[in-house]
């Protein structure tokens, strides 16, 4: 088992980063690198077939969000964007997917739904824009879950536990080494890509607003995927974290358990709590009230149905 970001930066040296994960799992598992590599060929499938149907947009379960997607692909289209197409589309597709949870669509939860945008995001992105070869994103994938493993080692992944650093902040990182991976980083590249991604969203906190995993989280995923990209340019220049990846892991646990509760994925704290936030929480529990109060009533009526045909 690879315990520590220092250890995988032992075993990676001069090595490829893949290949290192798929030995480890192999040996620990004993589960072939050719299975990995084949449920992780379905897996981008998967996120590839969400991030087209996610394009067209559709209003989310919460009627918060939606159409994203659709927006920023028409401007896409049209040439009205600005940006360079790698980051536009990594924003767009990480929207498409998120898009798609939001209405209970089939992602793949990277590290978890609530973050599941990111990593597609950014690797598809890349894929279409350099002209990767598929089966290197494949791999790449087993890179960014490789990273996740390590981090889950000592941090739990869940905004309820931690804010938002432990899953928009761990799949920023996941996919940044999945990206350096892919443009020929090496093993410490990838390391220092997913460092600097992770220790630039430490204390970003978990808000969800009427307690769904739609605002801010549908629009957050696109700006990490970004900023996931970045990282991994930084690290492909040269540029290394000052701070160890391993001690950035231990400082997002220590942060996360200093958030306060409201701030954790309770809906008790930050934006939930705006007055925009609280209307909208108010709008979704009497919407739910009144759903109950009808099925109540269905309930009365089909009673009453019974007993007066006995």
């Amino acid at each position: 088992m690879i315990e520590s970001f220092a250890q995988l930066e032992q075993l990676g040296a001069g090595r490829d980063l893949a290949d290192v994960f798929l030995e480890t799992d192999e040996q620990e598992h004993a589960v072939p690198a050719a299975d990995i590599l084949e449920a992780l060929r379905k897996r981008r499938a998967v996120m590839r077939d969400c991030v087209e149907r996610g394009k067209s947009g559709g209003t989310s379960m919460g009627k918060l969000v939606g159409h994203e997607a659709r927006l920023l692909n028409e401007a896409f289209q049209s040439g009205k964007t600005f940006l360079d197409p790698l980051t536009v589309k990594a924003e767009l597709y990480a929207l498409a997917v998120m898009g798609e949870n939001s209405r209970m669509g089939v992602i793949v939860a990277a590290p978890t739904a609530g973050a599941g945008g990111v990593v597609p995001g950014m690797l598809l992105a890349l894929e279409e824009e350099r002209h990767v070869d598929p089966e290197k994103t494949v791999r790449a994938l087993v890179v960014a879950g490789g990273i996740g493993s390590i981090i889950a080692l000592s941090a739990s992944i869940s905004g309820a536990a931690g804010g938002c650093q432990n899953e928009v902040g761990v799949a920023s990182a996941m996919g940044a080494a999945g990206v350096a991976y892919m443009m020929g980083g090496t093993t410490k590249q990838s390391i220092h890509a997913a460092a600097m991604a992770l220790k630039n969203t430490l204390g970003l906190v978990c808000d969800p607003v009427g307690g769904l995993v739609e605002v801010p989280c549908v629009k957050r995923n696109a700006l990490f995927a970004v900023h996931g990209l970045t990282a991994a340019q930084l690290a492909m220049a040269g540029v290394e974290s000052v701070i160890p990846m391993d001690e950035i892991v231990e400082a997002m646990v220590r942060i996360g358990r200093a958030l306060p509760r409201g701030l954790r994925e309770t809906a008790e704290g930050g934006l939930a709590t705006t007055i925009t936030g609280s209307a909208i929480a108010q709008r979704i529990k009497d919407e739910a009230n009144a759903r109950r109060a009808e099925k109540a009533k269905e309930r009365e009526r089909a009673a009453q149905e019974r007993k007066g045909g006995a």
